[in-house]
């Protein structure tokens, strides 16, 4: 049956198994052979990374038709009210990319852990912790959409994918999941356009 990796990728790790030095990636954490990346994080974000051993499982995972929410931490400059959130409720076309309208919310600071380096900080200005969740994964989609309403990402960290979650894995630790037959069913279902499965 095939396997998942559930891991939790540090800050400056490039998601892929390959690169030049000095780059860091995914082999200096994760030695089992056949594993790809089902989804991407950017060198910049933290957080829950899914790998699968199986290529035909990857593909379903990645399929636009895949309809898993990604819920991120988002720590914005800036101290945003709920009313300035709304564009992101309503969707968003910058630079003629259209981002579909995202669930978002102020949160309290989420207990994690700290990022090395830190985020660079500006005297004076606060930042703010936001709860974002997708049902896309455009490029750098949230560092663009914050940034569009007038409040940066200086940090993002991807916490759930789904019913995936980082629970207590430190950054840099994995978890293996040996799929059973029902969840493998359960995905390849939810993630075959073939089926009548509809993105929300």
């Amino acid at each position: 049956m095939p396997q998942l990796i559930l891991f939790n990728k540090p800050y400056g790790v490039l998601t892929q198994f390959t690169g030049e030095l000095p780059e860091q990636t995914l082999s200096a954490f994760i030695k089992f052979p056949g594993f790809y990346a089902a989804g991407r994080l950017d060198k910049q974000s933290e957080g829950l990374l899914v790998l699968t051993d199986d290529g035909k499982l990857q593909h379903r995972l990645t399929h636009p038709k895949f309809e898993k929410k990604k819920h991120y931490w988002v720590q914005v400059e800036g101290a945003p009210t709920d009313k300035d959130l709304q564009p992101l409720r309503k969707g968003l076309v910058i630079k003629d990319i259209t981002f579909l309208p995202a669930e978002a919310k102020l949160i309290s600071e989420p207990k994690i852990w700290p990022r090395i380096p830190p985020i660079r900080e500006r005297k004076h200005i606060p930042t703010t912790w936001l709860e974002i969740i997708l049902r896309e994964g455009k490029n750098h989609q949230i560092r663009k959409m914050t940034a569009a309403i007038g409040f940066p990402t200086l940090r993002l960290i991807r916490h759930q994918i789904g019913d995936w979650r980082l629970d207590q894995l430190q950054p840099g630790e994995y978890k293996l999941i040996n799929l059973t037959n029902d969840k493998l069913n359960e995905l390849t279902r939810k993630s075959n356009p073939r089926l009548g499965s509809r993105a929300k």
